[in-house]
């Protein structure tokens, strides 16, 4: 366990957020009465807030999907009521599942986020052995109707990083259980209900909900977040900030001597001091939105997504970002796509 110092914002051996790798200031920690909070930071599963409140991680659709796929499979050996299952951060989760003949259910776990609304939503899946190992889909998993979305049109709403931890899952169940492969199928029984409070219909996906998790992660989100956030920025000469986990990881690879700081759709209350060296990145769609909400009138695209995709030179992304500059004219803007690649840099 690392060795705190009172009174000093650095901890010996460094105490570093495992999912963010945010390195936490040892007075924050000091402020949480809860004698455990170290051992809860350290395990993925806490956030800790500048007062010392201890917020709790919920667990994506993506590794619910996964608990719940491992748990078919390994049911078709024997009754199960919990699994662990790796996350795309590095990090094992345990999650509470009933599963038994080959069909399991896991409940979406949304720790405190308050506006998680998939929150307790059940994931099913279901196995039989098989001498080739497929993953099929089901009622309530939405299907891509629109481009620039987690995968091609046409296909299952399940991201690249959540199919892998989904097949690696059932890989594990496999070789627990000996058997030479199975054929699952994951379903969402009130998917298509949970669809409509989300903006999978506006975004182009139908059908249901999506399978989703660059992390395995959801971070906890209340009005309190916001502060913390700026607190993160302050006095650091090199500041960027970002609207999603692949933003944030693709910048901290772009911008290593940035300070890196994820706000999510909450850059209305973005504000940079007047030294700071300042960079807004991301991929397009929270950045052009933020600049300009009517971005999309009478273009005929669903999502900016979508726009960026078909027409990356279209003359609202131009505008829009010319909107930005207005609003934060001393800041960096540097969108990019998916891969890392930089869609657009204005100085």
């Amino acid at each position: 366990m690392p060795m705190l110092e009172p009174n000093t914002d650095t901890v010996k051996d460094a105490v570093i957020d495992p999912v963010t790798g945010f390195a936490i200031p040892t007075t924050w920690i000091w402020l949480c009465p809860d004698p455990e909070a170290l051992q809860k930071i350290q395990n993925g599963r806490w956030v800790i807030l500048s007062s010392g409140l201890l917020c709790r991680r919920g667990l994506t659709t993506g590794t619910t999907a996964a608990a719940a796929c491992k748990g078919a499979v390994l049911s078709l050996k024997g009754s199960v009521q919990t699994t662990v299952v790796a996350t795309p951060a590095g990090i094992n989760v345990s999650l509470p599942i009933v599963a038994k003949r080959g069909f399991c259910i896991a409940v979406k776990d949304g720790g405190d986020h308050q506006f998680d609304v998939t929150a307790g939503l059940e994931i099913a899946a279901s196995a039989r052995s098989s001498e080739e190992t497929t993953l099929v889909t089901g009622k309530g998993i939405g299907r891509i109707l629109a481009r620039g979305l987690c995968d091609e049109v046409g296909r299952p709403a399940i991201s690249p990083s959540a199919r892998k931890q989904i097949m690696l899952a059932i890989g594990q169940a496999l070789q627990e259980t000996g058997l030479a492969g199975a054929e699952v199928e994951l379903s969402i029984p009130r998917g298509e209900e949970m669809a409509n409070k989300t903006l999978n219909p506006r975004l182009g996906i139908v059908g249901g909900i999506s399978i989703l998790g660059s992390t395995g992660f959801v971070e906890p989100w209340n009005d309190h977040f916001i502060g913390d956030r700026a607190l993160e920025l302050k006095g650091a000469k090199k500041v960027l900030v970002t609207t999603g986990r692949t933003g944030l990881k693709f910048s901290r690879i772009i911008f290593p001597e940035h300070k890196a700081v994820l706000m999510g759709s909450q850059l209305r209350r973005l504000a940079f001091e007047k030294d700071q060296e300042s960079i807004l990145c991301g991929l397009p769609a929270l950045i052009l939105k933020w600049a300009w909400p009517q971005i999309l009138e009478e273009t005929g695209y669903g999502t900016v997504a979508e726009m960026v995709e078909i027409e990356p030179q279209h003359r609202n992304i131009a505008k829009a970002l010319r909107m930005a500059k207005e609003k934060l004219p001393e800041t960096r803007i540097v969108l990019l796509h998916k891969d890392g690649s930089i869609l657009a840099d204005v100085p």
